[in-house]
């Protein structure tokens, strides 16, 4: 190689040394550049999230009122385990192959039974105390059926329980428990003065032993809630703290540590019944005569007014004259019954009991049942567009009394004979009268031949059109006996005479 080709090859190198160098330099700079730019940019964003000093102890505050509520509560919640024992006869081996091979067995003689044990679970507050015994509130159907009875606590002991009384149309019950060991009361609360929006606090036991004593919380979602399962008449708080299976009977606490509401149910589309926050208790309020009443009797008792109450129609509304009134209306009357004594008629739409606002038929109902026997109360009612006001002397309610439909004055639930109605069912569009929609059997209506479906034109000879002059001549001209006219089809009848 000659003097040129190795300067040649000398400033290749040279210039390639210095390329690599230059490409070295640009590209820690460019790393450096962006971490720093990275960095800048995290102090930037770290530097915005601050919290002001008097919103975080708002916080703090809050947490500590949660951490000393369930502090207050859990000691006087408790776990319920039950036990449900069913006894059925073994199968009986007899036919082929059995009969082939061993010949045939006498039928008729004992077979062995076999024991058949189901457990369940639920939830239970302490409430009150007396001569070495604690009461403790559930739900009914926590344990509905139940053989055994074992109460847990969060300490983790156990003592045999007994079923102290139910309530099955509230669906509540008490059990006890007899110890030594002390433990504190549940303090219960006012459950007419919550409000949406309400702090709300759930305890229980979950889906099991597993979560046993969990604590959840959420807001009270709605108040006056109604169609609980099993014909429960309870006007229920709705919740979104979150309730699942195992909750039953546990208490909803606000924000003082008071009770407010026994958890009872939930809404779910959830297979299994999985929590959605649609969460609903029973209002305090509703359980505190039950409470008394189950450690003195192991019975519950329920005032009875002798009505029979309807949710209204929108054209009923109009005709009576009560638009934008809430209550419930008085559809029937059981003859002999207090409402009668006292001068409540079917037809009266009742808003008020003892002052206190009816917002409809189910809160009515709650309000009655906790009336107490023999007791007097006033009842509002709107009759002909007018207040008016009566006093009655409630009894005690007896399914015999509730169930006999010969009293049920008068036995027919009537609507307005309206155009949509005409189309739907094929009437005459110059019909007039009363849409008889369905007659109680065994009642007035059903003994003098009413049937459903006929055309109410007349009552006791007065021509009826509406609903407001249906009650009115009911009110007025049937003190001794009650009779129909009707159209039914092409013909025009009058019915049997019913005698009072």
């Amino acid at each position: 190689m000659n003097i040129a080709q190795k300067l040649s090859s000398k400033n290749l190198l040279i210039f390639n040394l210095v390329l690599i160098g230059a490409i070295f330099g640009f590209s820690l700079a460019f790393f450096s550049f962006s971490c720093s730019s990275q960095k800048s940019r995290a102090q930037a964003q770290e530097s915005t999230v601050v919290i002001p000093e008097n919103a975080l102890a708002v916080a703090e505050n809050l947490q500590t009122v949660i951490r000393s509520v369930s502090d207050k509560l859990l000691p006087s919640v408790v776990e319920l385990k039950t036990v449900s024992i069913r006894r059925q006869q073994a199968p009986e081996f007899n036919g082929i192959p059995w009969e082939f091979f061993f010949g045939p067995r006498d039928r008729d003689q004992n077979r062995q039974e076999r024991e058949y044990r189901s457990q369940g679970l639920g939830s239970g507050i302490i409430v009150r105390y007396k001569n070495g015994t604690y009461y403790a509130l559930t739900n009914n159907h926590v344990v509905d059926g139940a053989n055994e009875i074992r109460i847990a606590t969060k300490e983790g002991k156990e003592y045999p329980a007994e079923l102290v009384g139910v309530d099955e149309r509230k669906d509540l019950a008490m059990v006890s428990f007899k110890t030594n060991d002390v433990y504190p009361l549940a303090s219960l609360g006012d459950s007419d003065s919550v409000m949406v929006g309400d702090w709300a606090i759930a305890i229980g036991n979950p889906l099991g032993e597993q979560f046993s004593f969990s604590v959840t919380m959420g807001i009270v979602s709605a108040v006056g809630r109604t169609g609980g399962p099993g014909g429960n008449i309870n006007d229920f708080i709705q919740t979104d703290a979150p309730i699942n299976m195992g909750n039953s009977g546990g208490p909803l606490v606000n924000i003082r540590g008071e009770v407010i509401g026994i958890n009872t149910w939930i809404a779910s589309n959830i297979s299994g019944g999985g929590n959605v926050g649609l969460g609903f208790a029973i209002p305090i309020n509703n359980t505190k005569r039950s409470i008394d009443e189950f450690i003195e009797t192991g019975t519950t008792s329920y005032g009875w007014l002798g009505v029979s109450l309807q949710e209204p129609t929108r054209e009923t509304i109009t005709e009576l004259g009560i638009d934008g009134k809430r209550g419930a209306l008085a559809s029937h009357v059981f003859i002999g019954s207090p409402a009668d004594k006292g001068g409540i008629k079917p037809g009266d739409f009742i808003t008020h009991v003892n002052g206190k606002e009816v917002r409809g038929v189910n809160q009515l109902q709650m309000i009655v049942s906790d009336l107490k026997p023999g007791d007097r109360s006033s009842f509002t009612v709107i009759r002909d567009k007018v207040s008016r006001e009566f006093n009655v002397r409630i009894e005690a309610r007896t399914d015999q009394a509730a169930a006999d439909n010969k009293k049920l004055w008068p036995g027919v639930y009537i609507v307005p004979l309206t155009e949509q109605l005409k189309k739907n069912m094929d009437i005459s569009e110059t019909a007039k009268g009363l849409f008889a929609a369905q007659v109680i059997n065994g009642s007035p209506a059903d003994i003098v031949g009413l049937r459903p479906s006929d055309i109410i034109t007349a009552v006791n000879g007065v021509k009826v059109n509406d609903t407001a002059s249906f009650f009115k001549v009911l009110r007025e001209k049937t003190d001794s006996e009650l009779w129909f006219e009707i159209q039914r089809g092409d013909a025009v009848l009058e019915s049997l005479r019913f005698k009072k």
